[in-house]
């Protein structure tokens, strides 16, 4: 056994935001709508498998977009540090996981959206993923912005598949905008896995002492990363995607029991955190009771809405059902909502 380590997304597990999402209904006329239809098609390219997509790259396609409507670097960062949204325990948990373990988030988050969460945490950026951006590095001719906006509105009005190819893949490739595509390389998918495998090759860890974080489609690949290796898949507040991937699932209005979970595998392992997840299904109060668990920390369990199984087969529809409501409670409707 080497040095066991945590990595979360950010998104979802720490705040509740949709960074990108805001950033579109902010800048963007029926920007929200926008993104929504853009974030779908982004899951059916990833459904497809098409060859050199990444689950997340809608960070890519809406770019120009953005620039289109004014947004510039100086103000998605100004928005990003104005509307950090936590959920309710993160900036009690994550300063806890710090001293607990080596820790990471690796997140498909714009870089000025994990700038302004790690300041609010006093989290390193230095251990954070993200996508890089610079909007003002490509000037934008009047005609092309023009373009862009009739391109936005055609999307909204007509959100069809083959609408989208025509947009995505005939018409913007052939602007010069589209360099700004091209320089965007977002943390999704295989990135996120080649992320956390960037980790383990820095600090010599290994995949068996990973416990992996995620709740969307842009952690499927290292959620299933971590359940083959031997290490920790959670699923918290997540959607399908996530949970095809996760061993445990969390649905939770506060991240205290993610913090539990953490320090019963850094103490114990995976085999452990499996068994009093189990226990905890059958018998919440007896589980928090174990030698095993961090009494200091059980007793501080809120008592909140917190539902933890173990995901196979039997239970499996269920949990999607269920996570997939109390994301939508707790995130709201249409972020709830996003792949």
């Amino acid at each position: 056994m080497g040095e066991r380590f945590l990595v979360s997304d950010c998104e979802g597990p720490i705040s509740l935001n949709d960074n990108a999402f805001e950033l579109a209904g902010h800048f963007i006329p029926q920007g929200e709508r926008f993104f929504q239809i853009v974030s779908h098609y982004d899951d059916i390219l990833v459904e497809m498998e098409r060859p050199g997509y990444n689950a997340g790259n809608t960070l890519k396609l809406i770019a120009p977009f953005l620039k289109a409507y004014g947004a510039n670097n100086q103000n998605i960062e100004s928005f990003s540090e104005s509307n950090v949204l936590l959920v309710p325990g993160a900036s009690e948990t994550l300063p806890f996981l710090q001293e607990l373990m080596p820790s990471f988030i690796v997140s498909t988050s714009y870089q000025q959206y994990l700038e302004a969460l790690c300041q609010v945490l006093g989290f390193p950026l230095e251990n954070c993923y993200y996508t890089f951006i610079d909007l003002d590095k490509v000037e934008l001719d009047p005609e092309e912005k023009d373009h862009l906006m009739e391109l936005k509105q055609s999307a909204v009005e007509n959100p069809e598949f083959e609408n989208l190819e025509q947009i995505f893949w005939d018409e913007l490739p052939q602007m010069k905008i589209n360099s700004l595509v091209d320089d965007i390389k977002p943390v999704g998918g295989s990135a996120k896995k080649e992320a956390v495998e960037d980790i383990m090759s820095r600090f010599g860890y290994l995949g068996s002492d990973l416990i992996y974080i995620g709740d969307s489609i842009t952690d499927v690949e290292p959620l299933r990363f971590a359940q083959d290796e031997g290490g920790l898949a959670v699923s918290f507040n997540g959607n399908d995607y996530a949970l095809d991937e996760a061993n445990v699932a969390v649905i939770s209005d506060n991240t205290l029991i993610l913090s539990l979970i953490a320090d019963l595998f850094k103490r114990e392992g995976t085999r452990k955190v499996l068994e009093f997840t189990d226990n905890y299904t059958t018998d919440p109060k007896e589980a928090l009771k174990s030698d095993a668990v961090n009494r200091e920390l059980a007793s501080r369990l809120p008592p909140n809405h917190t539902q933890l199984e173990v995901v196979t087969p039997h239970n499996l529809e269920r949990l999607k059902r269920e996570s997939g409501e109390f994301r939508k409670h707790i995130r709201g409707e249409s972020i709830g909502g996003l792949g």
